[in-house]
C-alpha cells in the first residue's frame, strides 16, 4: 500500500487568489483600448482623408503612416517592454503604458495636421507596448496552472471581442461626432482602468533578474524597427526588391541574428534563446506569426469589400463583424475543453484547416452574393481564431517559468505583430498589384496624371470617377471587377499561409496529454505523447 503524495501548495496568496476575475476583467479592460484603437481608426480613414474641417486631408501615404507608424514603434517597444516588465514589476509598466496611451489619444485628437496624428500615434504606441504583454504576465502570475487556460481564453476571447466592437465604436462616433472622438474615447477607459489597477491588481516580478542587459536591449529594438519598416516600406512601394527596402530587411535581419548570437553567449541575457530548442515553444509562435499574416491581409481587404463594393456604411461594416466576436467569445474560454478532449494537435490543426477554408471562402463572393454568407464566413474565422490562439498562447505561456512571463508574453506579442505587418505588406502588395493591372486597361482616356491616381487602389478610382461626374461612371463597374478580381487572388495567398501553418501545428505540437499523476511537478503537463 501506499501513501498518497502531497498536493502542491498553491503558489498564489490567498487574498490575490480570492479576487482573481475581478483582476481578470481589469486587464481586460486595459487590453480592450489597445487593441481597439487600431480597428478604430480604420473606419475614421476615409474622415480623416477629408479636408478641413470634416478632417485633416491626409494623402494615402499619410494615412498609412497614421497606421504604420503605431505598428512599428509597437512591435519595436514589446520585447523590451515585457523584459521591464519582469525587472521593475509589471504592475508599475502597466500604470506607465496606459497614462502614456491616455496621453497620446488626448493629443491624437486634437492634431491639427496629419504631421501631429503620426507623431502622437507614435507615441500611443509607446503606452500600448508598454501595456499589452503585461497583461497575460500578470494573468499568469494571479491564476494557478490549473486554471491559466480558462483564463488565457477569456483574455484571447477579448481580443476577438476588441477587434470586432472596434469598428462599431468607430463607425457610432463619427456619426454623431467629430474625427478626434475615436482617439478622446480612450481617455475615460483609461481613467477608469488606472483606477481599478491601482485598487485590485497586486505588483509581481522576476525575483532573480540578474543584471540589466542594455545591448540585448538596444540591438532587439533596432533589429524589430529596421525588419518592421522594411516590411511596411516594401508593401507601400509593391516592391519588395527596392533596394532601400531589401537593405532595411536585410539589415534589420542582421541586426537581429546579432542579438540572438549575443544572447546565447551572455551570462546575463535578456531572453535565454534556448527555449527556441523546444520544437513545441517554436511551433506555436511560427503559428500564431502566419494566422496573423493571414488574418490580418484579409481583414484589411474586407473593409474594402464591404464599404467600396457593397456600399455599406461604416458603421454597417463594423456590425458585419459581430459573428467575428460572438465566436471568438463563444469559443476562446471553452476552448481548453476541446484541447482537454482533443489535445493540442488535433485541435490547432482543425482551426486551422477552417481558417483555411473560410480565406479561401473569401475568392467566392461577388458583389451581389447574399451578405448573410458572408457572416457564416466571419463566424467560422472567429471558431477557428478561437481554437488556434487559446491553445497555442497556452503552450507559450506555460513553456516558460511564471518569474518570465513578461518575456513570454512579450515574445508571442512580437510575433503576432510581426505576423500582422507581414500580412498587410505583403498580402496588401498582391491586391494593390492585381487591382493595378485589371484596371488599367480602363483608364486609358484619362489624363496621365489622373490615370496614375486612379490606379492606386479602389478608393482611388472612385474618388476620381466621382470627380468626373457621369463620364466617371463609366468607371465603377470596372473598378469593382478589377477589385473582386483582386480580393480571389490575395485570398488564396492568405489561404495557402494558412494551410501552411496546419502543416506546421500538425507536425509539432503535441498530441493528447497524459493523464497527470496525483503530486506529479508542473512540468509533467506541458509533456505530452507525440
Amino acid at each position: 500500500m501506499t501513501t498518497p503524495a502531497v498536493p502542491t501548495a498553491p503558489r498564489i496568496p490567498e487574498h490575490v487568489h480570492r479576487r482573481r476575475w475581478a483582476i481578470l476583467g481589469v486587464l481586460m479592460l486595459s487590453l480592450l483600448i489597445v487593441v481597439l484603437d487600431n480597428s478604430i481608426l480604420n473606419v475614421a480613414i476615409k474622415t480623416i482623408s477629408t479636408p478641413a474641417p470634416t478632417g485633416l486631408g491626409a494623402t494615402q501615404s499619410e494615412l498609412e503612416w497614421a497606421i504604420n507608424a503605431y505598428t512599428l514603434v509597437f512591435a519595436g517597444l514589446l520585447f523590451t517592454a515585457g523584459l521591464l516588465g519582469d525587472r521593475i514589476g509589471r504592475k508599475k509598466v502597466l500604470l506607465g503604458g496606459l497614462a502614456v496611451f491616455g496621453i497620446g489619444s488626448a493629443l491624437a485628437a486634437e492634431s491639427g495636421s496629419p504631421a501631429q496624428l503620426i507623431a502622437f500615434r507614435a507615441l500611443m504606441a509607446v503606452g500600448a507596448a508598454f501595456v499589452m504583454p503585461a497583461t497575460l504576465a500578470v494573468l499568469m502570475n494571479v491564476f494557478e496552472r490549473e486554471e491559466q487556460p480558462k483564463a488565457i481564453g477569456i483574455w484571447a476571447g477579448g481580443v476577438g471581442l476588441a477587434i470586432a466592437i472596434g469598428p462599431i465604436t468607430g463607425g457610432l462616433l463619427l456619426d454623431h461626432f467629430w474625427w478626434g472622438s475615436v482617439f478622446l474615447i480612450n481617455v475615460p477607459i483609461v481613467l477608469l482602468a488606472f483606477a481599478l489597477m491601482l485598487w485590485l491588481v497586486p505588483d509581481s516580478r522576476d525575483p532573480a533578474p540578474g543584471r540589466i542587459d542594455p545591448l540585448g536591449v538596444v540591438l532587439s529594438v533596432v533589429g524589430l524597427v529596421l525588419l518592421v519598416y522594411g516590411i511596411i516600406k516594401g508593401g507601400e512601394l509593391a516592391d519588395f526588391t527596392d533596394p532601400v527596402v531589401l537593405a532595411t530587411i536585410l539589415g534589420g535581419l542582421a541586426v537581429l541574428t546579432a542579438f540572438v548570437v549575443f544572447e546565447a553567449r551572455s551570462d546575463h541575457p535578456s531572453i535565454d534563446v534556448t527555449y527556441f530548442k523546444n520544437k513545441v515553444f517554436s511551433a506555436a509562435m511560427a503559428v500564431i506569426t502566419l494566422v496573423f499574416f493571414a488574418l490580418m491581409g484579409v481583414t484589411f481587404f474586407s473593409v474594402f469589400y464591404t464599404q467600396s463594393v457593397r456600399g455599406y456604411s461604416p458603421l454597417q461594416s463594423g456590425l458585419l463583424l459581430l459573428p467575428l466576436a460572438a465566436a471568438q467569445l463563444l469559443f476562446a474560454p471553452r476552448a481548453r475543453l476541446v484541447v482537454d478532449r482533443f489535445g493540442v494537435r488535433a485541435t490547432t490543426t482543425g482551426a486551422m484547416l477552417v481558417l483555411t477554408a473560410t480565406l479561401a471562402a473569401f475568392a467566392t463572393l461577388d458583389a451581389d452574393t447574399p451578405i448573410w454568407l458572408l457572416e457564416v464566413v466571419f463566424f467560422c474565422m472567429g471558431t477557428g481564431m478561437a481554437h488556434v490562439m487559446t491553445p497555442t498562447s497556452v503552450v507559450i505561456m506555460q513553456a516558460l517559468p511564471r518569474e518570465k512571463a513578461g518575456s513570454a508574453s512579450a515574445l508571442s506579442n512580437t510575433f503576432r505583430q510581426l505576423g500582422g505587418a507581414l500580412g498587410i505588406a505583403v498580402l496588401g502588395s498582391v491586391l494593390s498589384t492585381a487591382y493595378r493591372d485589371g484596371i488599367e486597361g480602363e483608364l486609358g482616356a484619362l489624363p496621365a496624371g489622373l490615370r496614375e491616381t486612379a490606379g492606386e487602389s479602389i478608393e482611388a478610382t472612385l474618388g476620381v470617377a466621382a470627380k468626373l461626374g457621369a463620364r466617371g461612371g463609366e468607371l465603377v463597374a470596372p473598378a469593382n471587377d478589377a477589385f473582386l478580381h483582386a480580393m480571389h487572388v490575395t485570398a488564396l495567398c492568405g489561404a495557402v499561409v494558412a494551410l501552411a501553418g496546419a502543416v506546421v501545428v500538425g507536425v509539432f505540437l503535441p498530441g493528447k496529454p497524459r493523464t497527470p499523476q496525483q503530486g506529479a511537478p508542473e512540468e509533467e503537463l506541458v509533456r505530452t505523447e507525440s
